[in-house]
């Protein structure tokens, strides 16, 4: 149902700082129910909001997520249990918070000040910047005063964008009108604006990044304010539990889980092509059918995920059996004809045989890596070796435990090959100089398209 501009009514500060007063004992909120401080025999409750930059299950069936991995690591730190809440929309999420039905709100929420004034701020975690986003070639805009009048900006009920935009709206001639609506997530939202185009959203910069690798047409038009932080936001009544969320994103534990749910979710998104996953849509239509049923087969042959071998292929040889490098390497696969020989490909123009076989050289490359490596990095690993040869890897990991850095550790890892190119490195090195910026970009793309492909799967 859309509605009208509205938030919910704020709560004045002294009323938040009575809450807080009552310790960490019971939060009552507006269902009269007390919710016990977290500890040993009651859960930390966390309302969230199902979208890939907060929760979502993955491929296998499992919980993951920005939000799920940090208030995991907090709570393994703190030895709680969670208990989640998950909702649809930021409004509610919030709402959940304000009931007093959970101790806290995990859903990339960033901090505004009417948000301040109903709840306490927790940890902190990451910068994002407030875009305006329109169908691609629809709205052209410097500034907000700058756009056409009348243009319709939709976005959720009780989100930061509902209140950086309210104050413009209220202009004697608003360049554009503000609609909030009560059913729709921002997700939703970006995508019914590459659908139909009548109507513009806002967005966080990393939710953007992320849906504009499935929805190329979407443009960004501007930015709006200035840049906001993510955090979690605690009930009132549950003031420790605050303290304790920023206390421990600042410590080493917290750095740490925060590094790593960047290295996961967020750095391997590159800058945005809008040529290239244009044509990766199109292709997915057009040539992907034909290829599905062999890459399913030689998932099911290897042990390895069908998605994850489409998007090899698509960095490749964009799905095309014919191809053929100025090296000499050929096919949906790119097999040298050593390696095609190695594996008893006979002919690496035919679909069938160069997609079993380079599913069979990747799968051998995973299993040449030690077992104690945890996915994904092992697969990240396994497609470095693919691409710039398992000698040049095997020199990257002597190189990361010279350096004092994790050779297990694809975070890590991604630097370490970049050095194989400086003669600092090489020239002490068993296999010598290698273009090792090239497996990290290899790797980087690949988890690009297969985050678009996966959806096929």
């Amino acid at each position: 149902m859309m509605q009208g501009s509205s938030i919910f009514p704020a709560v004045g500060l002294a009323l938040a700082l009575s809450l807080s007063a009552c310790g960490d004992g019971s939060s009552t909120g507006g269902t009269g129910k007390r919710l016990a401080a977290p500890s040993e025999t009651q859960p930390l409750i966390v309302a969230t909001r199902n979208a890939a930059t907060a929760y979502v299950f993955d491929r296998d069936g499992k919980a993951s997520g920005p939000e799920y991995d940090l208030v995991t690591a907090f709570a393994a730190a703190r030895g709680l249990k969670v208990e989640w809440k998950v909702m649809d929309t930021t409004a509610a999420v919030l709402q959940a918070l304000e009931k007093g039905k959970a101790h806290l709100a995990a859903a990339g929420l960033s901090r505004t000040e009417a948000r301040d004034s109903r709840f306490l701020a927790g940890g902190s975690y990451r910068e994002v910047q407030e875009e305006l986003v329109c169908q691609r070639g629809q709205v052209r805009a410097k500034g907000l005063e700058d756009l056409p009048v009348g243009t319709r900006i939709r976005v959720g009920t009780g989100t930061s964008y509902a209140d950086s935009l309210r104050d413009r709206e209220g202009e004697a001639t608003p360049p554009f009108s503000l609609e909030t609506t009560d059913t729709m997530g921002t997700e939703r939202l970006l995508a019914e604006v590459a659908k139909a185009g009548d109507f513009c959203t806002v967005a966080d910069s990393t939710i953007v990044a992320m849906n504009r690798r499935i929805f190329p047409n979407l443009d960004v038009v501007l930015d709006i304010g200035a840049p906001r932080r993510l955090l979690w936001y605690v009930a009132p009544a549950h003031a420790s539990l605050a303290e304790q969320s920023a206390q421990w994103m600042q410590g080493d534990g917290g750095q740490q889980a925060i590094a790593a749910m960047g290295n996961r979710y967020y750095d391997y998104i590159s800058e945005f092509d809008f040529v290239d996953l244009r044509a990766l849509n199109r292709k997915m239509e057009s040539e992907l059918p034909a290829y599905k049923p062999l890459f399913l087969e030689a998932a099911e042959r290897t042990e390895l995920a069908p998605d994850l071998l489409a998007a090899q292929a698509y960095q490749e040889s964009h799905w095309d059996p014919t191809a053929r490098s100025p090296t000499g390497v050929r096919g949906i696969m790119m097999l040298t004809q050593n390696t095609a020989k190695s594996l008893g490909v006979d002919d690496r123009l035919d679909p069938e045989q160069a997609i079993d076989g380079g599913a069979r050289y990747l799968a051998d490359q995973r299993a040449r890596l030690p077992d104690t490596i945890p996915e994904p990095d092992r697969s990240f690993l396994a497609l470095a070796a693919y691409n710039v040869g398992r000698a040049h890897l095997l020199d990257a990991r002597t190189l990361a435990r010279e350096l004092g850095r994790d050779p297990d550790s694809w975070a890590d890892m991604r630097e370490v090959l970049q050095l194989l190119s400086e003669p600092e490195y090489y020239k002490n090195l068993k296999y010598g100089y290698a273009r090792g910026h090239e497996p990290v970009q290899y790797v980087q793309r690949i988890r690009n398209y297969r985050d678009v492909i996966a959806n096929d799967f």
